[in-house]
């Protein structure tokens, strides 16, 4: 194991779990001296087209398992939750485009900017399909750039370097290369790190 090495964190903006995630990553990295590297992918890539399956919650009794299972985390933890999982899921561009974005220019950000918008999504409900919906949340001169061709480019490579390294689900974090896939292997992951892996 690399003791200094960052963990990579997968995530997309449509995914519970990965809001969930999102709100952990951060202590558990420095409870073991690791920083965090925020990587925005997309569950229409690696699900549905890779994988060939069907949206998790389109998919029959795991769909309603899925909403009881998020609401139930949500109550548990005291997250904030005004989204639910069943209503209509926003096109995930703009955001994805916006962290990548703030991954290659700014990475110092990444982590404030990611918190905004999952906050903005899943604990206020609000809207964030289209890039002039981002101003509010995220400033106006990120948005503008999450409009732009290089936010584009830069989220495609995201996206294929996620396809690459195997990660297909959201959330996933990456430990010296090692996937962890689920909000549900936050502890496997403490003891990967506190033990230098088996």
């Amino acid at each position: 194991m690399n003791a200094s090495a960052p963990l990579d964190f997968h995530f997309d903006f449509i995914s519970p779990y990965g809001y969930f995630a999102s709100l952990r990553i951060e202590e558990l990295a420095a409870r073991h001296g690791r920083t965090v590297r925020w990587h925005p992918m997309l569950l229409g890539v690696s699900v549905m087209k890779v994988m060939g399956l069907k949206p998790l919650l389109d998919t029959p009794l795991k769909g309603p398992y899925t909403e009881r299972d998020v609401l139930r985390y949500a109550r548990e933890h005291r997250v904030p939750m005004l989204r639910r999982p069943s209503d209509p899921v926003m096109q995930p561009l703009a955001c994805a485009r916006a962290m990548a974005w703030t991954a290659a220019h700014q990475p110092e950000q990444a982590a404030g900017v990611a918190h905004r918008l999952y906050r903005a999504y899943w604990g206020e409900g609000q809207d964030l399909s289209s890039p002039q919906s981002l101003a509010p949340v995220v400033g106006a001169a990120l948005a503008e750039a999450a409009a732009g061709d290089e936010a584009a480019r830069l989220l495609r490579a995201e996206v294929d370097a996620a396809l690459a390294a195997g990660v297909f689900g959201s959330p996933t974090v990456r430990v010296d290369g090692e996937p962890f896939w689920g909000i549900d292997k936050f502890e496997q992951i403490d003891r990967w790190l506190a033990t230098g892996g088996w």
